[in-house]
């Protein structure tokens, strides 16, 4: 009877081998049949279902080697071997999900454009490559074409404080044209060959190293629009732009591969550039690459790791790499970088001497010239030549900086546009006054002896290590040295002891001229270790404590 809890039995017929769809029409007919002759009881209707469930399991875990062996209904567990092939009395969805997909191509990464070329002209160089001749060097000419003044009104004084402005470049600068010419015949020379290297560029600030890179990245971008050079692709690093030095990693790696690697690490990018300069993926056409790096001092770490990666990747056969490394000493290499880096940087080494006064003064005529052609030579003149003499003279003594010698001449112009005159040097003068008596000038000049011989040993111990951040025992140590050097007859002549050189420091720290490192885990290491930073501009200080010391502090300082 229904419900007694006895198992009904049901004969299940045998069966060929044969697909489970015409089974289920079978079923399908008995059911129907049952239907229509009103004779279908629950017996019926059982058997159908528990039929249905030995078809489904045996679709499922049944072994199809062996047509003839019959399916018992006796309950057992499933059995674990897996399927060779989707099942044909699976829904059309289920097909769907366990079927594998057509494998996709990987889709192709978005590689920097390089610099425009065409591709019949590098096949024809690629044929007369063993007959190319020496790099040819073109002369440059000092354009002022991207300075377009237009837009400005036909007022000599305006268009004069826009040129003389820091922020205004010709794109050439004249005085430079030996430095030109050799950096783009190294860069050039290596795009020719298809190989990796490293040029550093050393000097004062103020050289024109920067300028002068740009001006050469300009020229062969347009030597390559007209297939005179190898394609290439541009990359600039500015130190001062990161916020520490592993971050140049994620910059480069972003330039190249087109990706945005705000979640990505230093490490990862190391290895994604580890492997595209080591032979891997290229870009389009394997084209070479030149990156900048600009303020390379700023990227020395104590392992060094960051700059020795960035020298090791051109030495690698396929990496087509041309490193530019710009800093702001010339021996940078041998004072702070060990043996395996200075290996790797290379013997290409161009130095930018400090600007003469003659050379100031030609480069402040060269802009002004700009102006004379546009309004005519009949327009007024906002700058007179002993104007401009007098302030190249006066900054060629100090620090033969260029952007300074602007400056002073573009605040002249600013002073007399009021009253629409020439501005002259007693302009000149009022401007250089000024400048001196900054709050930074005025505070230095009160400093004590011992205070500003500790800012001068500062200065040297960042000259020389090439990092902002001094240890307190290094500023010692060259203060006791600078003792033996500056004093003068009138100065103290007695070496301070360690404790009266802390009270100058507390002094100095008090005043915010200089930070020193704090916290609790600095209070485990030795008073000597502490870090010492300079928090004011280092040009300003050396520029006062040249004027105030004299000769014999300027050849120090300027050493």
């Amino acid at each position: 009877q229904w419900g007694s809890g006895f198992m009904w039995e049901v004969e299940i017929p045998r069966e060929e081998k044969g697909s489970s769809s015409s089974r289920k029409r079978a079923k399908d007919d008995v059911i129907e049949s049952g239907s229509e002759s009103g004779d279908a009881t629950d017996d019926d209707f059982e058997a159908q279902s528990d039929d249905e469930a030995d078809d489904s399991e045996g679709s499922i875990v049944g072994d199809n080697s062996d047509g003839d062996e019959s399916v018992s209904n006796v309950p057992r567990t499933p059995s674990k071997k897996r399927r060779k092939g989707p099942s044909l009395s699976q829904s059309p969805s289920k097909r769907r999900a366990t079927t594998t997909a057509t494998p996709r191509k990987p889709g192709k990464r978005t590689i920097v454009h390089p610099t425009p070329h065409s591709k019949a002209a590098l096949r024809k160089r690629a044929k007369a490559k063993g007959t190319i001749e020496k790099f040819a060097i073109r002369p440059q000419t000092l354009n002022f074409a991207g300075q377009d003044l237009s837009h400005l009104q036909e007022d000599p004084w305006l268009r004069s404080m826009h040129v003389l402005h820091v922020g205004s470049r010709p794109d050439a600068l004249p005085c430079r044209e030996e430095e030109f010419e050799r950096v783009l015949r190294c860069v050039g020379e290596l795009l020719e060959e298809g190989s990796g290297g490293c040029v550093y560029i050393s000097g004062v600030p103020g050289t024109g190293k920067t300028a002068t890179v740009h001006a050469v990245v300009r020229q062969l971008k347009r030597m390559a629009e007209n297939s005179e050079t190898n394609p290439f692709t541009y990359v600039e690093i500015n130190g001062l732009k990161i916020p520490e030095p592993p971050a140049a990693y994620n910059v480069l790696w972003e330039n190249l591969s087109g990706q945005d690697v705000g979640r990505m690490s230093s490490k990862e990018s190391l290895k994604a550039l580890t492997r595209f300069f080591s032979g891997g993926t290229r870009g389009p056409e394997s084209h070479a690459c030149v990156v900048l790096m600009d303020e390379l001092d700023q990227l020395v770490t104590p392992k060094q790791d960051v700059i020795y990666n960035f020298f090791n990747w051109p030495t690698l056969s396929a990496s087509r790499l041309v490193v530019i490394a710009v800093a702001n000493t010339m021996d940078l290499p041998e004072r702070v970088m060990t043996g395996r880096v200075r290996s790797r940087l290379g013997m290409t080494r161009i130095n930018f001497s400090p600007y003469k006064a003659s050379q100031l003064e030609q480069i402040v005529q060269a802009r002004l010239k700009s102006v004379k052609d546009g309004l005519g030579d009949d327009s007024p003149e906002a700058l007179s030549s002993d104007a401009i003499k007098l302030a190249a003279m006066k900054v060629s003594g100090i620090s033969g900086d260029a952007r300074r010698v602007l400056d002073i001449c573009r605040r002249a112009v600013e002073m007399v546009h009021a009253d629409r005159r020439t501005a002259r040097p007693p302009d000149v003068k009022e401007v250089i006054r000024v400048m001196q008596n900054s709050p930074t000038a005025a505070y230095l000049r009160e400093c004590s002896f011992h205070e500003r011989m500790m800012l001068a040993s500062l200065i040297k111990c960042i000259k020389r290590e090439g990092v902002q951040e001094i240890k307190w025992g290094e500023i010692q140590h060259q203060h006791l040295v600078y003792m033996n050097l500056l004093p003068s007859p009138s100065d103290p002549t007695r070496k301070p002891t360690p404790a009266e050189l802390t009270i100058v420091l507390d002094s100095l720290v008090a005043s915010r001229a200089l930070l020193i490192e704090d916290g609790p885990a600095v209070l485990r290491k030795p008073e000597g270790d502490r870090l010492v930073i300079l928090n004011l501009e280092l040009s300003e200080v050396e520029r006062v404590l040249s004027e105030v010391g004299g000769t014999n502090w300027k050849n120090v300082l300027n050493t």
